[in-house]
């Protein structure tokens, strides 16, 4: 990733976007979990910009990648009056998050492979 202030996808984070996408992850859920492997930690303000989701589009994602425990939140005063600055970081190691997806699409290859052996059952 390159930086100004705020990081912005390369290529290489595009794809890793893909990747994701094709293995079922939604669109913004993994833009957000592609940006916030590359940064130690983020605002919310910061992964808009980066990613170029709306501010519905990051609090959905981050809502889906909190209750998955891959993503952490904390509040840090604002700067100026106002409310607290929530500041996001990834909850696990990114090899552990993609061990759980990989899990979770083995216990789904097995459940359709099961409904398909029992589909060839009824046929015999």
């Amino acid at each position: 990733m390159r930086q100004d202030k705020v990081l912005y996808f390369t290529e290489k984070e595009e794809e890793f976007t893909s990747l994701l996408m094709g293995l079922g992850l939604k669109r913004n859920v993994a833009k957000v979990l592609v940006y916030l492997a590359n940064t130690r930690e983020s605002t919310s303000r910061d992964i808009e910009r980066g990613t170029d989701l709306r501010q519905p589009e990051v609090s959905i994602a981050m809502r889906y990648l909190t209750e998955c425990g891959w993503v952490r939140a904390r509040e840090s005063k604002a700067e100026s009056k106002g409310r607290p600055v929530k500041i996001y970081e990834l909850g696990r190691p990114i090899g552990e998050i993609m061990d759980s997806i990989e899990k979770d699409k083995k216990r789904e290859a097995k459940t359709q492979l099961d409904l398909i052996q029992k589909l060839r059952d009824h046929i015999s």
